[in-house]
């Protein structure tokens, strides 16, 4: 007869490794990603690699934890937790980089999700342009996709006025997968695209939402690695992705004096 111990575990929900930096205004960052996760149906493991000084409006500095510090938090949550997946955002230095690659190596085989964050929605920066280059080079190949939006993907692609076919042509190189995210022009739609290295091209629109957001990048990446912790195939879990993160931004509301923040649970969520 199955204890009522092993009948808890055998209903667990999927635990997902999230490697963020933190965001006071709960707009972006671990917050973020412990939301959204919660509303896939996922147990999220926050393991803290940078603190940030932000509101809704910009960020004005940031920090980036000691290494040892980073893989401590990790290997704690990784000895006693079953990781179903792994979702990336804040890193903020070169030494993070290769702290997360090191971590990926305690993982391998479970989906991850790379959101190369390299610049806050205000405009502020999260970390050199360097870091992204380090990130494309060393991370990118031990992720299962990067969820880049379009002026992440240029800096990543070094292509400054890049489309973004271009952009995933050059990426492509180095990752099997790449979700690169529209909203960030004057278009009418937002055009999200999923490029695969096999040549495979999925197009998601959606209605441009008025307003600007804090957070949703950092919602939507969670949200895919939950989707895929649950076993979703990776196609069917970007558009889940998609889909729900644009909820979100429908619902948003806006505590501060700065941008809008996704409602990543119900207001009745207890």
């Amino acid at each position: 007869m199955l204890s009522s111990r092993t009948m808890k575990t055998s209903t667990s929900r999927p635990v997902v490794l999230c490697l963020s930096g933190h965001d006071p205004s709960g707009g972006a960052g671990l917050q973020a990603d412990i939301e959204a996760l919660l509303a896939q149906g996922c147990h999220a493991a926050p393991t803290v690699t940078a603190l940030t000084v932000q509101d809704t409006v910009n960020v004005a500095d940031f920090r980036v934890l000691d290494r040892a510090w980073v893989l401590a938090q990790a290997s704690a949550v990784i000895a006693d937790l079953p990781v179903a997946a792994i979702k990336l955002g804040m890193l903020g230095s070169l030494e993070m980089v290769d702290t997360v690659v090191q971590i990926r190596q305690q993982l391998p085989g479970i989906p991850l999700v790379c959101d190369p964050v390299l610049r806050a929605g205000g405009g502020g920066a999260l970390g050199q342009d360097e870091v992204g280059y380090a990130m494309r080079e060393r991370l990118f190949a031990v992720s299962t996709i990067a969820t880049p939006n379009l002026p992440e993907a240029r800096i990543l692609a070094e292509l400054p006025d890049g489309s973004a076919d271009q952009c995933a042509e050059k990426l492509l190189r180095h990752i099997r997968h790449l979700l690169i995210t529209g909203g960030h022009g004057d278009e009418r739609q937002v055009h999200n695209r999923l490029y695969s290295r096999d040549g495979s091209r999925h197009d998601f629109t959606c209605q441009r939402l008025p307003g600007s957001y804090h957070g949703s990048g950092c919602t939507l990446a969670s949200t895919l690695a939950g989707r895929l912790a649950l076993g979703e195939e990776l196609v069917s879990a970007v558009r889940s992705a998609l889909d729900y993160t644009w909820r979100t931004l429908r619902d948003a509301e806006r505590p501060g004096h700065g941008q809008y923040i996704p409602r990543r649970l119900p207001l009745d969520f207890c």
